[in-house]
């Protein structure tokens, strides 16, 4: 009897971590599709739909507006840590798929600056607002149930599919670009660059749904159970766990890099005589790539460690797009996605994948979302303003130097700060975040 069940509890243990891997596939797909469609309407085609001013002023104003949700991430990530440490990870998630998937189709309904004047800019700016509240708990929250519900030894395999969604949402959001910036002018700029926008929608009720179907990991439901969960986590996180805090910080700068290339290249190989099409292709090939690489960067990082991958794969990342853009000034189109799939589809695949278990791992339980959460957003804050401050010195975008800057520097700093972070793959999961 006792291995009957023995063996029912393993098969619900494996059922349970499936189906947070899935949920977390989905839902981060759902996010980085977004994510995409935005930054590449916003590096094409909203300075001429939502903006009075012409040339490279519009295109510097349409890819500020991409950073503007990464000044309320950390707000979402203080939000939505709250709900999911204090009354479970499954409501936080659930809440912030929902919120991400009508933003997201409501951008695509949105009227244009000719219709409604400055309305329509600030209704913009608003949704994107939101869709940064909501990204401030997505990928954190799913991630660290994923690290929750997963076996020993096995924790970065099944948190990478989180990773792998969110590649391929980016390269789904691509993908549907590309037809929509082939359409003539006129289609384009009337209703052809909301078909990506209104697509989310399917997106949004299939994440939902299977976000419905999660269940709480055992790590909350015990902290539940005995009542040690944090009345208010955000004060216990900076009273108690500050430095781990402001580790995860400096280790996730390494975001920049993924932000350059998926926004300012996407811009920079537009204005320098590379075809629209062909940069979304590169794009969405690179992140085709990342899909596959991900599993096998938490493979290789639940056997040889999380800092080692890293802090190669940070580095690689960086050096890639500063030859990526050489080719791009050279017009060599076959360099140009040579650079931008080792780049993205196999380098920064890397960092980011194992960051997503390593993050969370230097967190207790109590903290554990509102740790990840605040760590990561407060981190990624400057990528989100990274490809409008790349657009700004970069003389109307002429000049890639301020991109690379910005990448080798965010490279730079999360790899020295990864040589002195926890090594966590070997550590077992009750003792998580107890000396970090």
């Amino acid at each position: 009897m006792s291995a009957i069940l023995d063996a029912d509890t393993v098969i619900t243990a494996r059922r349970r971590v499936r189906r947070a891997a899935v949920s977390g596939f989905f839902g981060s797909a759902l996010e980085y599709y977004d994510f995409l469609v935005y930054g590449s309407a916003s590096a094409l085609i909203f300075g001429k739909l939502f903006f009075p001013e012409s040339g490279a002023a519009a295109t510097f104003l349409s890819i500020a507006t991409f950073g503007v949700a990464y000044v309320v991430r950390p707000l979402g990530a203080v939000l939505w840590g709250h709900i999911g440490d204090r009354f479970g990870r499954r409501r936080a998630l659930v809440l912030t798929i929902a919120l991400m998937g009508i933003a997201t189709f409501l951008i695509g309904a949105l009227p244009t600056f000719q219709a409604i004047g400055y309305a329509a800019s600030a209704l913009l700016v608003l949704l994107r607002l939101v869709q940064g509240l909501s990204a401030g708990g997505e990928s954190p929250g799913s991630t660290s149930l994923t690290v929750e519900h997963a076996p020993e030894g096995r924790r970065a395999w099944y948190t990478s599919f989180t990773m792998s969604g969110m590649q391929f949402g980016i390269a789904l959001g691509s993908l549907v670009f590309i037809p929509v910036a082939l359409l003539p002018e006129e289609a384009l700029y009337s209703w052809g660059w909301r078909i990506p926008f209104l697509i989310s929608g399917v997106f949004t009720v299939v994440a939902y749904l299977l976000r419905r179907k999660l269940d709480e990991p055992d790590t909350f439901t015990a902290m539940k159970a005995d009542e040690s969960r944090a009345k208010l986590p955000i004060a216990v996180l900076l009273k108690d766990h500050w430095r781990t805090t402001v580790r995860v910080l400096f280790l996730s700068t390494v975001n920049i890099v993924g932000t350059i290339f998926n926004v300012f290249a996407l811009a920079y190989g537009t204005q320098n005589g590379i075809p629209s099409a062909v940069m979304l292709a590169v794009v969405s090939l690179g992140n085709l790539v990342a899909v596959v690489a991900a599993p096998l960067s938490g493979l290789l990082s639940d056997r040889f460690g999380r800092r080692p991958l890293f802090i190669v794969g940070s580095l690689g990342a960086s050096a890639s797009m500063a030859l990526l853009f050489v080719a791009i000034d050279a017009g060599n189109i076959p360099m140009v996605y040579l650079t931008g799939v080792i780049g993205i589809g196999i380098f920064y695949c890397i960092p980011i994948t194992v960051g997503a278990t390593w993050y969370p791992e230097q967190f207790p339980a109590q903290v554990r979302y509102t740790g990840m959460a605040v760590g990561l957003m407060l981190g990624i804050l400057l990528a989100g303003f990274a490809p409008a401050i790349a657009q700004g010195f970069g003389a109307g975008g002429t000049n890639w130097w301020p991109a690379i800057l910005l990448c080798g520097g965010a490279s730079i700093v999360s790899s020295l700060v990864a040589v002195f972070a926890p090594e966590t793959f070997r550590t077992t999961k009750a003792a998580l975040g107890v000396k970090a």
